[in-house]
């Protein structure tokens, strides 16, 4: 597919390397929020929208759950980009030259024991492909970046250490957002449908409400809860689950799901990325 795809980020954030990964063919447009994603999307500036939801050492992306369901958007793909955390320094630099290193808030804790180890000081910046933008434009060689390499080959700087996370398996999930929904079955795999839900007034009816999933043998393979309107009561569940709503069982399960619910909206229909376990 041809056309533009807006991400968080700068260039060279790990959003953009998700970009490249899920739609190879597409221009990759930097945004600095995930609201101004989704308003690019919404105005048709761009065709999709990428969204980080979670990662597998940092954990969910609060932000990203509480704006799905009032973006107006549907999901129509996903992605699993493994992180790996570069240390990336001007050129000519040294790794025992370094002093400090710059990284977002999230990425710096995942790679805190070899920044201890070489006696290396965090720096919190608002994002990690910024953080390689600005070493560069520095010149420093006491400074460095925790990026990624396509960071490295778009600010030209050099790959000091490679692969620095603490976590070997250090993954992170995306979301392909589009103005229309596509509930079409494609690619080899499954499909998932992801959903919000608010259960009724009445005891156990979370309880009764998953029950339908159980009992007719749909795999939920997360289950969140937050709070809306800033108030402790109202509280809405986000959902994933294995199939596809025309499924018979998963459409036996959902139609016990509304009759718990005050509210159920399917968010996307959409293949399992291959590289979800």
């Amino acid at each position: 597919m041809v056309g533009r795809i807006a991400f968080q980020g700068e260039l060279g954030a790990y959003s953009h390397q998700a970009c490249q990964q899920s739609r190879p063919r597409m221009e990759a447009v930097p945004s600095t929020t995930f609201e101004e994603v989704v308003d690019k999307v919404a105005r048709g500036e761009v065709d999709l929208g990428m969204l980080a939801v979670e990662n597998s050492t940092y954990g969910r992306v609060a932000d990203v759950h509480s704006l799905l369901p009032k973006s107006g958007l549907h999901i129509v793909d996903e992605a699993f980009v493994r992180v790996h955390v570069n240390l990336l320094g001007v050129p000519g630099a040294k790794l025992d030259e370094v002093r400090e290193a710059h990284g977002h808030v999230v990425i710096l804790p995942q790679c805190a024991g070899f920044l201890k180890a070489h006696a290396i000081r965090g720096r919190v910046s608002s994002d990690n492909a910024r953080a390689a933008r600005e070493v560069a434009e520095a010149g420093d060689k006491s400074k460095a970046a925790l990026a990624s390499e396509l960071a490295a080959s778009i600010y030209g700087l050099d790959v000091l250490a490679r692969h620095i996370e603490d976590h070997a398996n250090n993954t992170t999930r995306f979301l392909v957002m589009a103005r229309e929904p596509d509930f079409t079955r494609r690619g080899p795999a499954k499909m998932i449908t992801t959903f919000t839900f608010r259960v009724r007034n009445i005891p156990a009816a979370l309880y009764k409400a998953m029950g339908g999933f159980a009992t007719n043998g749909v795999n939920m393979t997360k289950l969140e809860s937050y709070m809306v309107g800033g108030t402790f009561t109202a509280t809405e569940f986000y959902a994933d689950i294995e199939g596809h709503p025309d499924d018979p069982n998963v459409a036996l399960a959902l139609e016990e799901l509304r009759y718990f619910t005050s509210e159920v909206r399917i968010l996307g229909v959409y293949p399992a990325d291959r590289e979800r376990g």
